[in-house]
């Protein structure tokens, strides 16, 4: 600091005071009008932050807010709500400015015009989106972990399938914005071209987080709490029907006791008791096997609807495409633990992104049923005793009469996995379920399969296209773009490709029983094929309500059987038509494996 001395003047003391040549004063000014100039400029940026800023132009309050309104990020159960910034503004300062920079392109389209009524703001939305979506992916979801934070997740708190997503993501590098598209506004993910969200969703390796001590500890307690309560619901069930059996044998007993004593003193024997219900478990197939020393596998059928091979791979309609297409997931990864939910869903009328899995809903039919599975076997042969409870009879609406097959009440069909065939391990019987199949979206009528003349020929097919496998197609159409129909029924390949695929193993083993014991023993391939192939097998419905199927075949079987050999694991599939449906209105288990004398798999097929 310097200060003038002498005889000069004697200047204001403004003038006085110096620091590096500049008067202190000057200075002072300059500090004091920057300041100012910083607080207004930081209070005008976070007036722009704010809401009513937002939504002061109509375009954003008649178009974009009213979507936003009553979402879970505007209101939630704990009085917390994010507004646009939160979202959509970087909270540090430089991204924060960059963005801002960016946003004054915005006001040009704002004094042009650009999507100042509904129908521009519709026609231009899609790119709005595109570029929030690749904003947010680039910054690895940003704004999004301000507030969601994997570290403080709790999987004891999520639902099952979120759980597991999470759990992925953290393993292979994605990010919320992969998954969480339209939560806050119109989804417009299902408008956007498949090739842009394949590439946009893909994980990068650069977002793998290390997954948190804390996550896995809550996800162990949560899923031994889930298993806990399994068998404690398990243990209910069974104690319910051993009472509902008890009362059946003493309401036997009891009617034994008056015919005996009712025929007292006379020549004729009292007829051996018979089962008023229809037999019981008891019975010849499988008569060699000691089904009490065989554990049951509990398995849970659910209602699908129209849920096709087809639907199941479309990012479009099913928000889990792309794990299951490209990450290798199976639908069991996902949905083992919601098939209730799912079922019930569906069979009421919704399910899907737009409920469109079920347009003919039957009233009162139910989304699952709960199924005890034993298997066991021998040096030849393999046995499998399937049980449920029956539930009464819900006339399908659409058919005279309410039954869809009057002559079978029920049915129940188990799938082997072949080799060789697209995603067989991940989704089981899936694949043999097509868009085009009989009472699916895309079902071709019986004049378009009359008309297909050499086609109809070779699948065998008069008025309906069975389940078959993609592998016996030389196309099947998946996206449906152009409004193609999906699926592929008449595009199948010519017989000496068929045969090929067959003699390599590629087709799913099907064996069939139907309510009165006979059974179909064959495949899926091009078509269903029924092939004679060895099978024993019976049903019974019992007087407390239960049905059990029991049915054997060899273990190596013959043509279109897949050999069952120790050491392997296989990837089945069960299906019950109840109530007299057919086609698509059954229940259906979900990828499960299976092998013989191996307590790791789901259906251990024990040894006796």
């Amino acid at each position: 600091m310097s200060q003038t001395k002498g005889s000069d003047p004697k200047q204001p003391i403004w003038r006085r005071y110096f620091l590096w040549g500049m008067p202190l004063a000057g200075i002072a000014g300059v500090f004091v009008a920057g300041i100012i100039f910083w607080g207004g400029f930081n209070t005008a940026m976070e007036a722009t932050n704010t809401k009513d800023f937002c939504i002061s132009c109509h375009e954003m309050e008649d178009f974009v807010y009213q979507e936003y309104k009553g979402t879970i990020h505007d209101v939630n159960r704990s009085g917390v709500g994010a507004v646009c910034s939160d979202c959509h503004v970087p909270k540090d300062w430089t991204h924060k400015m960059i963005r801002k920079v960016k946003a004054s392109k915005e006001l040009w389209g704002k004094l042009v015009g650009t999507i100042n009524t509904e129908e521009k703001f519709e026609a231009k939305r899609l790119h709005l989106a595109m570029n929030e979506w690749e904003r947010m992916k680039n910054s690895d979801s940003r704004e999004c972990r301000n507030c969601h934070n994997f570290q403080s997740m709790m999987p004891e708190f999520q639902a099952p399938r979120a759980r597991q997503q999470h759990l992925n993501a953290m393993e292979t590098g994605q990010t919320c914005i992969d998954c969480h598209k339209g939560i806050a506004h119109s989804d417009l993910r299902d408008r956007a071209d498949e090739e842009y969200l394949e590439a946009l969703e893909a994980p990068n390796p650069k977002f793998i987080r290390e997954v948190p001590q804390a996550y896995l500890d809550s996800l162990a307690r949560i899923e031994a709490q889930e298993a806990e309560e399994d068998a404690a619901r398990k243990a209910e069930s069974e104690a319910a029907q051993a009472r509902v059996l008890a009362a059946v044998e003493a309401a036997r007993a009891d009617e034994r006791a008056k015919l005996e004593a009712k025929m007292a003193g006379t020549a004729t024997e009292a007829p051996a008791g018979g089962d008023a219900g229809g037999a019981s478990a008891g019975g010849t197939v499988g008569a060699n096997v000691d089904w009490d020393a065989v554990a049951s596998t509990d398995m849970t059928l659910f209602y699908p609807g129209q849920a096709s091979f087809e639907w199941v791979q479309n990012g479009k309609t099913h928000g889990g495409a792309r794990p299951l297409t490209k990450g290798g997931d199976a639908c069991s990864t996902c949905h083992a633990k919601e098939l209730e939910a799912i079922g019930d869903k569906i069979v009421a009328g919704g399910g899907g992104k737009n409920d469109e899995l079920e347009p003919t809903p039957i009233p009162g039919k139910r989304g699952t049923i709960a199924a005890t599975l034993k298997a066991a076997h021998d040096d030849e042969n393999v046995y499998f005793r399937l049980q449920w409870m029956d539930a009464g009879h819900n006339p399908a609406p659409f058919v005279d009469g309410g039954k869809m097959d009057p002559d079978n009440q029920i049915k129940v069909g188990m799938m082997i996995t072949g080799t060789g065939i697209e995603m067989g391990e991940q989704v089981g019987c899936w694949a043999t379920c097509h868009a085009d199949n009989t009472y699916m979206p895309f079902d071709p009528g019986a004049e378009a399969i009359a008309a297909s003349g050499d086609i109809a020929t070779q699948l065998q097919a008069d008025k309906t296209i069975t389940k078959y496998l993609a592998e016996s197609r030389t196309d099947i159409e998946l996206k449906g773009r152009g409004d193609k129909p999906l699926g592929g029924w008449d595009k199948v390949k010519d017989q000496a490709e068929i045969d090929q695929l067959l003699a390599d193993g590629t087709f799913m083993d099907l064996m069939r029983v139907y309510a009165d014991g006979t059974a179909e023993n064959g495949y899926l391939l091009q078509n269903r094929t029924v092939n004679e192939g060895e099978m024993a097998a019976e049903a019974n419905l019992g007087a407390d309500g239960t049905w059990t199927v029991t049915f054997s075949r060899p273990l190596t079987g013959g043509e279109g059987d897949v050999a069952l050999e120790a050491g392997k694991t296989y990837t089945v599939g069960f299906a019950i038509h109840d109530d007299f449906t057919a086609a698509r209105f059954h229940h259906v288990t979900l990828n499960t494996s299976l092998a013989l004398d191996n307590p790791e798999a789901t259906i251990n097929v024990v040894k006796q």
